[in-house]
């Protein structure tokens, strides 16, 4: 066992996929005196790669409070201690509140990034965000519910773009993002996927349109722990039209400090 330093290491634990953790995230879960995991999120898989000297506990039951003062106190005693949470930390992590109250501890952080639920969901879809000559743009955000989104950052608002849009935590909102989107102008045939539970054993994975995207839904049983993708980079067929999307990158053309372009004769 390789000691850490007393401090609070927030961990991106992946998706899912016990395999989709970083290096550097594995190090720590296996090094760390004490674990911390969000229980109902994070793969079990992943503990029973802990140093079996460690100390591991469930935050699920636990609220803000507590979590705080369990990590502070044990650091103040000279322990490690792996803060683990779904996905990657700093999107929906609910971690700066957390930061926030061991900053004023004196608490030292440390933040591990991982494998976001957004990428893991593109990948199943054999999908890239940002297609040359299609889109740009990929916002990352979720549809207003019990807690508001502020004024400026809307759905309908953002959507006016026409960019890609990746929804978190928007599974159960169905109807309210297929109306604001319709709002915004988009085409009722414009592509959407859900994939619940990417990289888990019980993943599902659903390609609709807008205008189905509720009802096909309902059919899967999915209002919860999915990420709903938007925009034409979502096209199944896109790849018949490739040639059309080309990037500069790779083009014969195209000069760069590692390649000269083909001159014209």
């Amino acid at each position: 066992m390789s000691r850490l330093e007393a401090k609070v290491y927030i961990v991106g634990a992946g998706p899912g996929d016990p395999e989709l953790i970083t290096v550097k995230g594995r190090r720590i879960l296996q090094n760390a005196d004490v674990i911390l995991y969000t229980d109902s999120l994070v793969n079990d898989e992943l503990m029973a790669r802990v140093h079996p000297e460690a100390t591991v506990c469930k935050s699920s039951g636990m609220d803000l409070e507590q979590i705080v003062g369990l990590m502070a106190n044990h650091v103040r005693h000279g322990k490690s201690v792996a803060r683990v949470h779904t996905g990657d930390p700093s999107v929906y992590g609910a971690i700066f509140e957390q930061m926030a109250l061991l900053k004023k501890e004196n608490i030292p952080v440390e933040i591990i990034p991982g494998v976001s639920s957004v990428f893991a969901a593109s990948a199943l879809l054999e999908a890239e965000l940002t297609i040359p000559g299609l889109t740009q743009t990929l916002i990352l955000t979720r549809a207003e519910g019990r807690t508001p989104v502020p004024e400026k950052e809307k759905l309908k608002d953002l959507a006016a773009h026409q960019t890609t849009l990746a929804l978190f935590l928007s599974a159960a909102l169905t109807k309210k993002v297929v109306n604001e989107l319709l709002e915004a102008g988009w085409s009722e045939d414009t592509p959407v996927a859900a994939v619940y539970k990417a990289t888990w054993p019980e993943q599902k994975i659903v390609r609709s349109t807008l205008k189905n995207l509720d009802q096909e839904m309902k059919k899967a049983g999915i209002r919860n722990h999915a990420m709903i993708l938007a925009g034409w980079a979502l096209d199944p067929h896109l790849h018949e039209r490739g040639e059309t999307f080309r990037s500069k990158l790779y083009d014969a053309s195209f000069t760069h400090g590692c390649r000269k372009g083909e001159r014209n004769s």
